[in-house]
Protein backbone atom coordinates (compact mmCIF):
# COMPACT_ATOMS: atom_id res chain seq x y z
CA UNK A 1 0.00 0.00 0.00
CA UNK A 2 1.05 3.46 -0.77
CA UNK A 3 0.04 4.74 2.35
CA UNK A 4 2.16 2.34 4.20
CA UNK A 5 5.01 3.90 2.22
CA UNK A 6 4.53 7.01 4.36
CA UNK A 7 5.98 5.94 7.56
CA UNK A 8 9.35 6.77 6.70
CA UNK A 9 12.36 6.87 8.94
CA UNK A 10 12.54 10.08 9.13
CA UNK A 11 8.85 10.99 9.48
CA UNK A 12 9.56 8.64 12.79
CA UNK A 13 12.44 10.71 14.00
CA UNK A 14 11.12 13.83 13.63
CA UNK A 15 7.70 13.07 15.42
CA UNK A 16 9.95 11.42 18.52
CA UNK A 17 11.97 14.93 18.39
CA UNK A 18 9.02 17.09 18.60
CA UNK A 19 7.67 14.72 21.66
CA UNK A 20 10.32 15.03 23.54
CA UNK A 21 8.80 18.94 24.18
CA UNK A 22 5.79 17.21 25.76
CA UNK A 23 7.89 14.01 27.65
CA UNK A 24 9.49 17.54 29.62
CA UNK A 25 5.51 19.28 29.96
CA UNK A 26 4.81 16.17 31.34
CA UNK A 27 7.65 15.72 34.03
CA UNK A 28 7.15 19.61 34.50
CA UNK A 29 3.76 19.09 35.45
CA UNK A 30 4.24 15.46 37.94
CA UNK A 31 7.73 16.53 39.38
CA UNK A 32 6.00 19.15 42.04
CA UNK A 33 4.11 17.12 44.17
CA UNK A 34 5.92 14.21 45.35
CA UNK A 35 8.53 16.01 47.05
CA UNK A 36 6.30 18.34 48.87
CA UNK A 37 7.02 17.53 52.25
CA UNK A 38 10.55 17.72 51.86
CA UNK A 39 10.85 21.43 49.74
CA UNK A 40 8.40 22.73 52.46
CA UNK A 41 11.20 21.86 54.89
CA UNK A 42 13.73 23.81 52.88
CA UNK A 43 12.00 26.65 52.49
CA UNK A 44 10.81 27.05 56.05
CA UNK A 45 14.63 26.68 56.94
CA UNK A 46 15.60 29.75 54.05
CA UNK A 47 12.55 31.79 55.62
CA UNK A 48 13.82 31.62 58.74
CA UNK A 49 10.85 29.33 60.13
CA UNK A 50 12.40 26.55 60.95
CA UNK A 51 14.98 25.54 63.37
CA UNK A 52 18.02 23.43 63.51
CA UNK A 53 17.36 22.07 66.55
CA UNK A 54 13.97 20.66 65.08
CA UNK A 55 15.74 19.80 62.16
CA UNK A 56 18.48 17.29 64.28
CA UNK A 57 15.70 15.91 66.91
CA UNK A 58 13.72 12.56 66.52
CA UNK A 59 12.42 11.18 63.71
CA UNK A 60 9.18 11.33 65.10
CA UNK A 61 9.34 15.44 66.74
CA UNK A 62 10.93 15.75 62.92
CA UNK A 63 7.85 14.86 61.31
CA UNK A 64 5.44 16.83 63.78
CA UNK A 65 7.57 20.04 63.45
CA UNK A 66 7.60 19.50 59.61
CA UNK A 67 3.89 19.07 59.36
CA UNK A 68 3.57 22.11 61.04
CA UNK A 69 6.14 23.82 59.03
CA UNK A 70 4.12 23.24 56.04
CA UNK A 71 1.36 24.91 57.24
CA UNK A 72 3.50 28.12 58.13
CA UNK A 73 1.78 31.28 56.25
CA UNK A 74 4.54 31.42 54.63
CA UNK A 75 5.86 28.17 53.31
CA UNK A 76 2.04 27.64 52.24
CA UNK A 77 2.42 31.00 50.18
CA UNK A 78 5.87 30.63 48.64
CA UNK A 79 4.64 26.62 47.89
CA UNK A 80 1.23 27.42 46.61
CA UNK A 81 3.39 29.77 44.11
CA UNK A 82 5.36 27.35 43.19
CA UNK A 83 3.03 25.62 42.12
CA UNK A 84 0.72 27.79 40.46
CA UNK A 85 3.81 30.01 38.38
CA UNK A 86 3.92 26.87 36.05
CA UNK A 87 0.01 27.78 34.88
CA UNK A 88 0.80 31.05 34.88
CA UNK A 89 3.62 31.02 32.81
CA UNK A 90 1.92 28.96 30.49
CA UNK A 91 -1.33 31.44 30.10
CA UNK A 92 1.03 34.19 28.80
CA UNK A 93 3.38 32.26 26.86
CA UNK A 94 0.52 30.30 24.85
CA UNK A 95 -0.12 33.55 22.86
CA UNK A 96 3.24 34.00 21.70
CA UNK A 97 3.20 30.28 19.75
CA UNK A 98 1.85 31.52 16.24
CA UNK A 99 4.51 34.41 16.56
CA UNK A 100 7.15 31.42 17.48
CA UNK A 101 5.86 28.95 14.54
CA UNK A 102 6.05 31.67 12.34
CA UNK A 103 9.30 33.39 13.16
CA UNK A 104 11.95 31.29 11.93
CA UNK A 105 10.02 28.23 11.10
CA UNK A 106 8.34 25.00 13.71
CA UNK A 107 11.50 23.02 13.84
CA UNK A 108 13.93 26.71 14.40
CA UNK A 109 10.84 27.44 16.96
CA UNK A 110 11.35 24.74 19.00
CA UNK A 111 15.13 25.22 18.69
CA UNK A 112 15.02 28.41 20.05
CA UNK A 113 12.62 27.96 23.24
CA UNK A 114 14.60 25.18 24.31
CA UNK A 115 17.08 27.97 25.71
CA UNK A 116 14.56 28.50 28.37
CA UNK A 117 14.01 24.61 29.93
CA UNK A 118 17.64 24.37 29.71
CA UNK A 119 17.89 27.72 31.80
CA UNK A 120 14.64 26.58 33.72
CA UNK A 121 16.37 23.28 34.73
CA UNK A 122 19.69 25.03 36.10
CA UNK A 123 17.70 27.31 38.25
CA UNK A 124 15.77 24.37 40.16
CA UNK A 125 19.04 22.10 40.14
CA UNK A 126 21.04 24.96 41.90
CA UNK A 127 18.67 26.48 43.99
CA UNK A 128 20.73 25.25 46.95
CA UNK A 129 22.95 27.63 46.27
CA UNK A 130 21.40 30.55 46.97
CA UNK A 131 17.30 30.91 48.65
CA UNK A 132 15.60 27.83 47.31
CA UNK A 133 12.10 29.28 47.67
CA UNK A 134 13.13 32.20 45.11
CA UNK A 135 15.13 29.98 42.53
CA UNK A 136 12.53 27.36 42.41
CA UNK A 137 9.71 29.55 41.60
CA UNK A 138 11.82 31.41 39.31
CA UNK A 139 12.46 28.46 37.64
CA UNK A 140 8.55 26.97 37.14
CA UNK A 141 7.70 30.40 35.98
CA UNK A 142 10.69 29.76 33.13
CA UNK A 143 9.47 26.10 33.07
CA UNK A 144 5.70 27.10 32.40
CA UNK A 145 6.96 29.60 29.90
CA UNK A 146 8.31 26.83 27.87
CA UNK A 147 5.75 24.85 28.54
CA UNK A 148 3.08 27.29 27.15
CA UNK A 149 5.37 27.36 23.54
CA UNK A 150 6.16 23.66 23.37
CA UNK A 151 2.23 22.44 24.14
CA UNK A 152 1.40 24.34 20.80
CA UNK A 153 4.46 24.09 18.52
CA UNK A 154 4.61 20.21 19.28
CA UNK A 155 0.95 19.54 17.78
CA UNK A 156 1.18 22.36 15.23
CA UNK A 157 4.25 20.74 14.26
CA UNK A 158 3.29 17.09 14.06
CA UNK A 159 0.10 18.18 12.69
CA UNK A 160 2.01 19.22 9.73
CA UNK A 161 4.35 16.89 8.85
CA UNK A 162 1.70 14.03 9.50
CA UNK A 163 0.22 12.21 6.37
CA UNK A 164 -3.28 12.19 6.39
CA UNK A 165 -3.97 8.91 7.13
CA UNK A 166 -1.82 8.93 10.11
CA UNK A 167 -2.59 12.61 11.63
CA UNK A 168 -4.88 11.10 14.37
CA UNK A 169 -2.56 8.31 15.42
CA UNK A 170 0.69 10.72 15.15
CA UNK A 171 -1.17 13.76 16.90
CA UNK A 172 -1.95 11.91 19.63
CA UNK A 173 1.82 11.45 20.78
CA UNK A 174 1.86 14.61 22.28
CA UNK A 175 -0.76 13.82 25.02
CA UNK A 176 1.09 10.20 25.10
CA UNK A 177 4.72 11.79 25.83
CA UNK A 178 3.19 13.88 28.30
CA UNK A 179 1.49 11.08 30.24
CA UNK A 180 5.07 9.23 29.99
CA UNK A 181 6.90 12.48 31.60
CA UNK A 182 3.88 11.96 34.12
CA UNK A 183 4.78 8.50 35.19
CA UNK A 184 8.38 9.16 35.03
CA UNK A 185 8.53 12.08 37.15
CA UNK A 186 6.11 10.06 39.62
CA UNK A 187 8.58 6.92 39.68
CA UNK A 188 11.91 8.81 40.42
CA UNK A 189 10.17 11.05 42.40
CA UNK A 190 9.82 8.48 45.24
CA UNK A 191 11.93 8.69 48.33
CA UNK A 192 14.29 6.05 47.81
CA UNK A 193 15.36 7.27 44.34
CA UNK A 194 15.34 11.13 44.23
CA UNK A 195 12.57 12.17 46.23
CA UNK A 196 14.57 12.42 49.22
CA UNK A 197 16.18 15.21 51.04
CA UNK A 198 19.15 14.88 49.24
CA UNK A 199 18.38 14.60 45.92
CA UNK A 200 15.31 16.35 45.43
CA UNK A 201 17.13 19.60 43.65
CA UNK A 202 18.17 16.96 40.97
CA UNK A 203 14.71 15.72 40.70
CA UNK A 204 13.44 19.54 39.62
CA UNK A 205 16.73 20.16 37.59
CA UNK A 206 16.15 16.98 35.27
CA UNK A 207 12.89 18.61 34.04
CA UNK A 208 15.41 20.39 31.64
CA UNK A 209 17.29 17.39 30.31
CA UNK A 210 15.31 16.45 27.57
CA UNK A 211 15.68 19.71 26.09
CA UNK A 212 19.17 18.81 25.71
CA UNK A 213 18.55 15.68 23.73
CA UNK A 214 15.72 17.38 21.59
CA UNK A 215 18.27 20.16 20.74
CA UNK A 216 21.05 17.31 19.55
CA UNK A 217 18.13 15.95 17.21
CA UNK A 218 16.02 19.13 15.50
CA UNK A 219 18.53 19.58 13.09
CA UNK A 220 17.88 16.61 11.66
CA UNK A 221 14.36 16.75 11.05
CA UNK A 222 12.88 18.50 8.13
CA UNK A 223 10.65 21.68 8.68
CA UNK A 224 6.65 21.25 8.14
CA UNK A 225 6.25 21.34 3.80
CA UNK A 226 3.15 23.27 4.78
CA UNK A 227 5.13 26.07 6.86
CA UNK A 228 7.37 25.79 3.67
CA UNK A 229 5.10 26.46 0.75
CA UNK A 230 1.85 28.39 2.03
CA UNK A 231 3.53 30.76 4.89
CA UNK A 232 6.58 31.36 2.63
CA UNK A 233 6.04 30.46 -0.75
CA UNK A 234 8.98 28.00 -1.38
CA UNK A 235 7.67 25.38 -3.51
CA UNK A 236 11.26 23.05 -4.10
CA UNK A 237 11.97 23.58 -0.41
CA UNK A 238 9.02 21.87 0.42
CA UNK A 239 9.16 19.34 -2.35
CA UNK A 240 12.12 18.92 -0.54
CA UNK A 241 10.94 18.06 3.07
CA UNK A 242 7.76 16.37 1.47
CA UNK A 243 10.56 14.09 -0.10
CA UNK A 244 12.16 12.96 3.13
CA UNK A 245 9.02 12.62 5.39
CA UNK A 246 7.27 10.30 3.04
CA UNK A 247 9.97 9.10 0.80
CA UNK A 248 10.07 7.85 -2.52
CA UNK A 249 6.27 8.01 -3.13
CA UNK A 250 4.47 10.27 -5.59
CA UNK A 251 3.94 13.70 -3.79
CA UNK A 252 1.53 15.38 -6.32
CA UNK A 253 -1.52 15.25 -4.31
CA UNK A 254 0.49 16.69 -1.42
CA UNK A 255 1.45 19.00 -3.43
CA UNK A 256 -1.68 20.05 -4.84
CA UNK A 257 -3.59 20.15 -1.43
CA UNK A 258 -1.39 22.61 -0.45
CA UNK A 259 -1.00 24.29 -3.24
CA UNK A 260 -5.09 24.87 -3.01
CA UNK A 261 -4.72 25.39 0.52
CA UNK A 262 -2.36 28.79 -0.31
CA UNK A 263 -4.60 30.16 -2.53
CA UNK A 264 -7.01 30.30 -0.16
CA UNK A 265 -4.74 31.70 2.54
CA UNK A 266 -4.25 34.19 0.12
CA UNK A 267 -7.49 34.84 -0.46
CA UNK A 268 -7.88 34.74 3.76
CA UNK A 269 -4.37 36.63 4.96
CA UNK A 270 -3.11 36.17 8.18
CA UNK A 271 -5.47 36.01 11.06
CA UNK A 272 -4.88 37.62 14.45
CA UNK A 273 -6.27 36.46 17.42
CA UNK A 274 -8.09 39.46 17.82
CA UNK A 275 -9.42 39.12 14.35
CA UNK A 276 -10.49 35.77 14.71
CA UNK A 277 -12.26 36.44 17.79
CA UNK A 278 -14.37 39.10 16.54
CA UNK A 279 -14.92 37.57 13.36
CA UNK A 280 -17.90 35.37 13.00
CA UNK A 281 -16.44 34.02 9.72
CA UNK A 282 -14.81 31.48 12.17
CA UNK A 283 -17.04 31.68 15.44
CA UNK A 284 -17.83 27.90 14.91
CA UNK A 285 -14.51 26.89 14.49
CA UNK A 286 -13.58 29.03 17.53
CA UNK A 287 -16.28 27.65 19.83
CA UNK A 288 -15.72 24.06 19.33
CA UNK A 289 -11.97 24.20 19.35
CA UNK A 290 -12.78 25.96 22.82
CA UNK A 291 -15.19 23.77 23.96
CA UNK A 292 -12.67 20.50 23.23
CA UNK A 293 -10.41 22.37 25.89
CA UNK A 294 -12.66 23.53 28.57
CA UNK A 295 -14.01 19.74 28.57
CA UNK A 296 -10.60 18.64 29.01
CA UNK A 297 -10.07 20.40 31.73
CA UNK A 298 -13.63 20.48 33.74
CA UNK A 299 -13.62 17.01 33.25
CA UNK A 300 -12.12 16.75 36.71
CA UNK A 301 -8.96 14.79 35.44
CA UNK A 302 -6.66 17.33 36.67
CA UNK A 303 -8.01 17.27 40.19
CA UNK A 304 -7.07 13.07 40.28
CA UNK A 305 -3.71 13.99 38.71
CA UNK A 306 -3.13 16.90 41.50
CA UNK A 307 -4.63 15.41 44.36
CA UNK A 308 -4.61 11.67 43.81
CA UNK A 309 -2.72 10.73 46.79
CA UNK A 310 -5.43 12.30 48.94
CA UNK A 311 -8.31 11.48 47.17
CA UNK A 312 -6.92 7.74 47.50
CA UNK A 313 -6.48 8.19 51.10
CA UNK A 314 -9.91 9.24 51.32
CA UNK A 315 -10.86 6.01 49.82
CA UNK A 316 -9.23 4.03 52.17
CA UNK A 317 -6.02 3.09 50.54
CA UNK A 318 -3.10 2.41 52.38
CA UNK A 319 -0.37 3.05 50.51
CA UNK A 320 -1.82 5.84 47.97
CA UNK A 321 1.67 6.74 46.74
CA UNK A 322 1.90 3.70 44.78
CA UNK A 323 -2.24 3.81 43.65
CA UNK A 324 -0.86 7.19 42.14
CA UNK A 325 1.69 5.66 40.05
CA UNK A 326 -0.87 3.18 38.59
CA UNK A 327 -3.10 5.77 37.56
CA UNK A 328 0.12 7.01 35.63
CA UNK A 329 0.21 3.30 34.18
CA UNK A 330 -2.96 3.29 33.24
CA UNK A 331 -2.83 6.91 31.69
CA UNK A 332 0.06 5.67 29.56
CA UNK A 333 -1.53 2.38 28.74
CA UNK A 334 -4.62 3.81 27.56
CA UNK A 335 -3.00 6.50 25.19
CA UNK A 336 -1.65 3.99 23.41
CA UNK A 337 -5.03 2.66 22.66
CA UNK A 338 -5.98 5.54 21.64
CA UNK A 339 -2.55 5.98 19.48
CA UNK A 340 -4.32 2.58 17.38
CA UNK A 341 -7.94 3.64 17.48
CA UNK A 342 -8.19 7.11 16.59
CA UNK A 343 -8.02 7.21 12.76
CA UNK A 344 -10.31 4.20 13.14
CA UNK A 345 -13.27 4.71 15.33
CA UNK A 346 -12.62 8.24 14.42
CA UNK A 347 -12.18 12.01 16.91
CA UNK A 348 -15.83 12.60 17.35
CA UNK A 349 -16.45 8.81 18.17
CA UNK A 350 -13.68 8.60 21.17
CA UNK A 351 -14.24 11.62 22.41
CA UNK A 352 -17.94 10.62 22.86
CA UNK A 353 -17.06 7.26 24.54
CA UNK A 354 -14.31 9.15 26.56
CA UNK A 355 -17.02 11.58 27.88
CA UNK A 356 -19.77 9.53 28.46
CA UNK A 357 -17.55 7.23 30.37
CA UNK A 358 -16.11 9.19 32.79
CA UNK A 359 -19.41 10.56 33.56
CA UNK A 360 -20.53 6.99 34.65
CA UNK A 361 -17.23 6.67 36.59
CA UNK A 362 -17.74 10.53 38.49
CA UNK A 363 -20.88 8.92 39.44
CA UNK A 364 -19.54 5.73 40.59
CA UNK A 365 -16.63 7.68 42.76
CA UNK A 366 -19.27 9.67 44.42
CA UNK A 367 -21.22 6.79 45.54
CA UNK A 368 -18.07 4.43 46.32
CA UNK A 369 -16.47 7.32 48.80
CA UNK A 370 -20.16 8.43 50.44
CA UNK A 371 -21.02 4.74 51.37
CA UNK A 372 -17.37 3.40 51.86
CA UNK A 373 -17.63 3.90 55.57
CA UNK A 374 -20.94 1.88 55.54
CA UNK A 375 -19.65 -0.64 53.13
CA UNK A 376 -15.88 -1.49 53.36
CA UNK A 377 -15.89 -3.40 50.06
CA UNK A 378 -16.82 0.43 48.27
CA UNK A 379 -13.21 0.96 48.40
CA UNK A 380 -12.91 -0.74 45.80
CA UNK A 381 -15.73 0.80 43.91
CA UNK A 382 -14.17 4.38 44.33
CA UNK A 383 -10.78 2.76 43.25
CA UNK A 384 -11.88 0.84 40.30
CA UNK A 385 -13.89 4.37 39.18
CA UNK A 386 -10.71 6.95 39.68
CA UNK A 387 -8.94 3.85 37.33
CA UNK A 388 -11.48 4.01 34.81
CA UNK A 389 -12.03 7.58 34.87
CA UNK A 390 -8.25 7.69 33.99
CA UNK A 391 -8.68 5.24 31.01
CA UNK A 392 -11.98 6.85 29.49
CA UNK A 393 -10.16 10.40 29.19
CA UNK A 394 -6.71 8.97 27.85
CA UNK A 395 -9.35 7.37 24.97
CA UNK A 396 -10.19 10.53 23.80
CA UNK A 397 -11.10 13.54 26.24
CA UNK A 398 -7.60 13.46 26.75
CA UNK A 399 -5.11 13.84 23.48
CA UNK A 400 -7.59 14.78 20.61
CA UNK A 401 -8.58 18.47 21.65
CA UNK A 402 -4.50 19.04 21.56
CA UNK A 403 -4.11 18.39 17.51
CA UNK A 404 -7.89 18.68 16.29
CA UNK A 405 -7.60 22.56 15.96
CA UNK A 406 -5.05 22.02 13.56
CA UNK A 407 -7.29 20.31 11.82
CA UNK A 408 -10.31 22.80 12.48
CA UNK A 409 -8.49 25.56 10.87
CA UNK A 410 -7.00 26.56 7.35
CA UNK A 411 -3.48 27.92 7.35
CA UNK A 412 -4.41 31.35 8.07
CA UNK A 413 -5.96 31.42 11.30
CA UNK A 414 -4.38 28.13 12.41
CA UNK A 415 -1.49 29.86 14.84
CA UNK A 416 -4.33 31.89 16.03
CA UNK A 417 -6.57 29.43 17.04
CA UNK A 418 -4.19 26.97 18.68
CA UNK A 419 -2.50 30.13 20.60
CA UNK A 420 -6.33 31.00 21.78
CA UNK A 421 -7.07 26.99 22.56
CA UNK A 422 -3.45 27.02 24.32
CA UNK A 423 -4.75 30.26 26.85
CA UNK A 424 -8.10 28.76 27.19
CA UNK A 425 -6.42 24.93 28.10
CA UNK A 426 -3.50 26.18 30.75
CA UNK A 427 -6.14 28.73 32.15
CA UNK A 428 -8.76 26.25 32.87
CA UNK A 429 -5.63 24.02 34.46
CA UNK A 430 -4.90 27.21 36.87
CA UNK A 431 -8.52 27.31 37.81
CA UNK A 432 -9.08 23.59 38.46
CA UNK A 433 -5.77 23.56 40.64
CA UNK A 434 -6.64 26.57 42.63
CA UNK A 435 -9.91 25.43 43.52
CA UNK A 436 -10.23 22.07 44.38
CA UNK A 437 -9.30 22.19 47.36
CA UNK A 438 -11.94 24.93 48.13
CA UNK A 439 -14.68 22.97 46.20
CA UNK A 440 -13.98 19.50 47.90
CA UNK A 441 -14.00 20.95 51.01
CA UNK A 442 -17.35 22.58 50.48
CA UNK A 443 -18.99 19.60 48.39
CA UNK A 444 -17.12 16.69 50.56
CA UNK A 445 -17.65 13.53 48.72
CA UNK A 446 -20.14 15.21 46.07
CA UNK A 447 -17.05 16.81 44.72
CA UNK A 448 -17.82 14.75 41.54
CA UNK A 449 -20.95 15.22 41.23
CA UNK A 450 -20.49 18.48 39.77
CA UNK A 451 -17.45 17.71 37.53
CA UNK A 452 -20.61 14.66 36.58
CA UNK A 453 -22.71 17.18 35.48
CA UNK A 454 -20.21 18.82 33.16
CA UNK A 455 -19.27 15.64 32.22
CA UNK A 456 -22.90 15.55 30.66
CA UNK A 457 -23.19 18.79 29.19
CA UNK A 458 -19.74 18.30 27.52
CA UNK A 459 -20.71 15.11 25.52
CA UNK A 460 -23.71 16.83 24.74
CA UNK A 461 -22.32 19.53 23.13
CA UNK A 462 -20.05 17.18 21.48
CA UNK A 463 -23.00 15.17 20.05
CA UNK A 464 -24.59 18.12 18.25
CA UNK A 465 -21.79 20.05 17.44
CA UNK A 466 -18.17 18.50 16.49
CA UNK A 467 -17.94 17.05 13.30
CA UNK A 468 -15.83 14.25 12.49
CA UNK A 469 -12.51 15.10 11.04
CA UNK A 470 -11.23 11.52 10.43
CA UNK A 471 -9.83 11.29 6.82
CA UNK A 472 -10.57 14.55 6.00
CA UNK A 473 -7.55 17.10 4.49
CA UNK A 474 -7.60 20.40 5.96
CA UNK A 475 -9.46 21.70 3.24
CA UNK A 476 -12.07 19.52 3.66
CA UNK A 477 -12.53 20.24 7.01
CA UNK A 478 -12.62 23.76 6.86
CA UNK A 479 -14.99 23.59 4.06
CA UNK A 480 -17.62 22.07 6.11
CA UNK A 481 -17.91 24.60 8.46
CA UNK A 482 -17.28 27.28 6.00
CA UNK A 483 -20.42 25.96 4.06
CA UNK A 484 -22.59 27.35 5.93
CA UNK A 485 -21.01 30.62 5.76
CA UNK A 486 -21.77 31.40 2.08
CA UNK A 487 -23.84 34.73 2.66
CA UNK A 488 -23.22 37.83 1.64
CA UNK A 489 -22.13 38.72 5.49
CA UNK A 490 -19.68 36.43 5.89
CA UNK A 491 -18.15 37.03 2.22
CA UNK A 492 -17.56 40.34 3.28
CA UNK A 493 -16.21 39.67 6.70
CA UNK A 494 -13.69 37.48 4.43
CA UNK A 495 -12.41 40.65 2.25
CA UNK A 496 -12.48 42.73 5.48
CA UNK A 497 -10.46 39.99 7.38
CA UNK A 498 -7.71 39.90 3.77
CA UNK A 499 -7.18 43.79 3.94
CA UNK A 500 -6.37 44.15 8.04
CA UNK A 501 -2.92 44.60 7.95
CA UNK A 502 -2.55 43.04 11.38
CA UNK A 503 -0.37 40.19 11.93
Amino acid sequence: METGKQITGTLIVAVFTAALGSLQFGYSLGVINAPQKIIEKHYARSLGVWSERSDSSVNDTEDMSSSETGKHPSVVMYWSLSVAIFSIGGMVSSFLVGFVGDLKGRVKGMLMINVLAVAAGLLMGLCRMWKPHIMVISGRAVMGFYCGLTSGLVPMYIGEIAPKAYRGALGTIHQLATVIGILISQVIGLDFVLGNDEMWPLLLGLSGAPAVLQSLLLPLCPESPRYLYILLGQEQEARKSLHRLKGATDLTSDLEEMRREKQEADREARVSIRSLILSSVYRRQLFVALMMHLSQQFSGINAIFYYSTAIFSQAGVSQPVYATIGVGVINTVFTLVSVALVDKAGRRSLTLIGLGGMCCCAVAMTVGIRFQNDFSWMSYVSMSAIFLFVSFFEIGPGPIPWFIVAELFSQGPRPAAIALAGCCNWTSNFIIGMTFPYIQAWMDCYVFILFAVLLFGSTVFIYFRVPETKGKTFEEIAAMFQKKRKTPTGIAELQQLKTSSEA
